[in-house]
């Protein structure tokens, strides 16, 4: 009998939903032991040393007071979706939205259960609905009121429930022919299935890499080709200096909703755009954004985007294959209240089970990622962007509020950036005089 077979045979052995609820709660009580090292750090009045140089005393004040409403806040969400969690396995309420789903099914179409891709996807928008309700009041409290009171909300209440809508109206005509694709490959193609389902998905994922741009962001973001002037030109340089296949700048009205800032690309091929939020403009001088943008082209130079996405591949098709081995598990079903065997709910239910190995690649993958960033930031450096990258970094971290003081045990496990201190330190380009480098009285005096 081989390790994997040995690993199968123990797990037959155990009550699959005591294993769940049992990880569940190891995994909680963990996380919110990292979250509170993290709070800690938030409740500290006094500016550490390692950062009088960089930031100053009223901006990280006003970073410490964004960062502990969100921890108290993160703490009461955590703590609700744990119970909700586990309510939801010890009650088999999964089991019943399967049933209530079928009873609409029959009610309204005249199809039985026979029908199981039919049931799934109703399934799916049951689940989706009650998943909505219940995180719509956390969702409506950050916006308007954390980020409101920190003055980085800039949507309407109308704003928010349009956005609401559109998401879901998007998820549901692209997702569900999707999810009606990949339950009918599972059940037609045999026990080899994993293959199939694992190339369905990898042409999905192409798919909407390539239409969310020009089809998906334009019904919640209006992006504008970037008018002529120092700044494209500037980018143009930048890009052709390094051979970097740009064919359009836009600018997105990130302002529409949140002054909180950032820049990105996109396209396969030779097919590259680059897109700036207003906001990073407004912020930030032409040699910052250039700096910023040296970043993130070094990821491309450096073909981390294609790495993560190679990694990924390989991530899928193991969990397709696992679950491959769990499918036909009646114990697995039985264990959480099914008298029958969905291929959608033994998928949702081999989640729960994978979860630990999910744990462990979500960390590693944060380690891959933050080892990518600085990389980047390197190349940046080495493009000659030393003083400008630092304070793009540093006046990006203090108009966005970003935590300054961070635990390194919180850091690692939910973080795929480094922070600011260690970046910085990193490049070899921490300041070293008595006054920090940016504050945001003086940048307000200077616009």
């Amino acid at each position: 009998m081989t390790t994997f077979d040995q690993v199968l045979s123990y797990l037959d052995s155990v009550n699959y939903k005591d294993y769940v609820i049992g990880f569940s709660c190891t995994v909680y009580v963990f996380e919110q032991y990292l979250n509170f090292r993290q709070h800690r750090r938030y409740l500290m009045r006094e500016r550490p040393k390692d950062l009088a140089d960089i930031v100053g005393e009223t901006d990280f004040s006003n970073s410490q007071s964004y960062n502990l409403d969100k921890s108290r806040f993160g703490f009461i969400e955590n703590a609700f979706r744990q119970v909700e969690a586990l309510f939801m396995i010890h009650y088999d309420v999964l089991p019943y939205l399967w049933h209530l789903s079928g009873r609409l099914m029959l009610e309204y179409t005249g199809y039985d259960s026979e029908y199981e891709i039919l049931q799934s996807l109703l399934f799916t928008i049951v689940f989706s609905l009650v998943s909505t309700i219940t995180s719509l009041p956390f969702s409506l409290y950050l916006t308007f009121v954390i980020e409101q009171k920190h003055g980085f909300n800039k949507q309407t209440i109308g704003l928010f429930f349009m956005d609401l809508l559109k998401s879901q109206l998007v998820f549901g005509g692209i997702m569900m022919p999707f999810l009606a694709a990949f339950l009918w490959i599972i059940k037609s193609t045999g026990e080899r299935f994993y293959f199939y389902v694992w190339v369905t998905v990898v042409v999905f994922q192409m798919f909407f890499i390539t239409i969310y741009p020009t089809v998906i962001q334009p019904l919640f973001n209006k992006l504008t080709p970037m008018e002529s002037g120092e700044l494209r030109t500037r980018i143009e340089e930048l890009s052709s200096r390094i051979n970097f296949p740009l064919k359009k700048l836009y600018v997105i009205d990130g302002s529409k909703r949140s002054s909180h800032s950032n820049a990105y690309f996109y396209g396969f091929g030779k097919n590259k755009h680059i897109v700036l939020f207003d906001t990073l403009i407004d912020h930030s001088t032409t040699d910052e954004i250039c700096a910023v943008l040296a970043h993130e082209l070094g990821h491309w130079a450096m073909s981390h985007t294609l790495k993560i996405l190679a990694v990924t591949q390989v991530y899928m098709f193991t969990m397709f294959w696992l679950f491959s081995h769990f499918i036909n598990n009646t114990r697995l079903y039985q264990d959480f209240g099914f008298s029958t065997m969905p291929t959608l709910i033994g998928f949702l239910l081999f989640q729960y089970i994978y979860a630990p190995v999910d744990s462990v690649i979500g960390f590693l993958m944060h380690v891959y990622q933050r080892k990518n960033e600085y990389e980047a930031d390197a190349f940046a450096l080495k493009l000659g962007y030393a003083s400008t990258l630092r304070s793009a970094l540093i006046k990006l971290s203090v108009k966005n509020l970003g935590g300054f003081n961070v635990d390194p045990w919180f850091s690692a496990w939910n973080r795929s950036h480094p922070s600011l201190t260690e970046r910085l330190s990193a490049l070899g380009i921490m300041p070293t005089s008595d006054k920090p480098i940016i504050n945001q009285e003086e940048s307000k005096k200077e616009q």
